[in-house]
């Protein structure tokens, strides 16, 4: 089994905390050029239509960047449930969150398997989180078992071009970081939800955010690629990866590296 859908590894070594993560999302967070940021705009895709109150499932809400980034926006009338497969994950979750205005319910839960009864939700969020279940296809009938009629499903993913320079250095310098170059067969890609979620929705919609990284500083880049996976490859790699880099920033003034992420809205 690849790590790449290995619950036990994720859950206990890659994910056991958001230090991984954290690597990862500060570097987009520092060097990313579209000002309208990701989490920002994930949320003003939500759709809920006149109602006053929505209740909202996140399956794989990590350490909950989406609420954090959005605290002072969302209204009173959303009963908002994160769950996560990591327990520690959750955790850290409810300390991010613990002095929010708004309340929010807990759960460590597999989105193959959701404890909540048949349409009890109006809204489903899998962020950057689909690529990681084993069968895809188990979580997405448990999503549409718990959306209500008309619910709506809002699933981020990535292109196959998003980090490609990233990919090429991590190859060039032999540094094995499985999240960029390993990916295992089936891997899941925005472009492949418009037929996939087809077999389960009756109608599917992808919503692209154009941006790009332009990374100025080597260490950041560097922290990335080292939290993708494997901390065994040989130190020479790491060195001359992070001479490469400085040397590209020196003359170039910075390091240009390709995003295409996007939201597949269901229903």
């Amino acid at each position: 089994m690849s790590k790449m859908t290995d619950q036990i590894y994720l859950a206990k070594e890659q994910y056991k905390n958001a230090s991984n993560l954290d690597a990862r999302a500060g570097l987009h967070e520092r060097f990313s050029v579209n000002p309208y940021r990701w989490h920002r705009w994930v949320f003003d895709q939500f759709e809920m239509g006149s109602a006053l109150r929505s209740r909202i499932l996140e399956v794989g809400c990590g350490p909950a960047y989406l609420w954090r980034e959005n605290a002072g926006r969302i209204p009173a009338g959303w009963d908002i449930t994160l769950t996560d497969f990591s327990p520690g994950m959750v955790q850290q979750a409810r300390e991010h969150l613990c002095d929010a205005q708004h309340p929010f319910r807990f759960g460590v839960t597999d989105a193959q398997e959701i404890p909540f009864p048949d349409s009890c939700f109006d809204v489903v969020i899998a962020n950057h989180m689909l690529y990681h279940v084993p069968d895809r296809d188990r979580a997405l009938v448990e999503f549409r078992r718990v959306l209500k009629p008309g619910g709506r499903l809002y699933a981020a993913a990535n292109g196959r071009s998003h980090l490609r320079e990233m990919k090429e250095l991590t190859t060039r310098f032999s540094l094995g970081a499985e999240l960029l170059t390993d990916l295992p067969p089936g891997f899941f890609f925005l472009d492949d939800g418009l037929a996939e979620f087809a077999h389960w929705f009756s109608a599917v919609e992808l919503r692209r955010y154009e941006d790009a990284l332009r990374v100025t500083e080597a260490e950041p880049l560097v922290a990335f690629i080292r939290s993708s996976f494997r901390a065994n490859s040989p130190a020479e790699g790491w060195g001359a990866l992070t001479a490469f880099v400085e040397q590209e920033i020196a003359e170039h003034g910075a390091i240009y590296i390709t995003k295409d992420p996007g939201l597949l809205v269901a229903w």
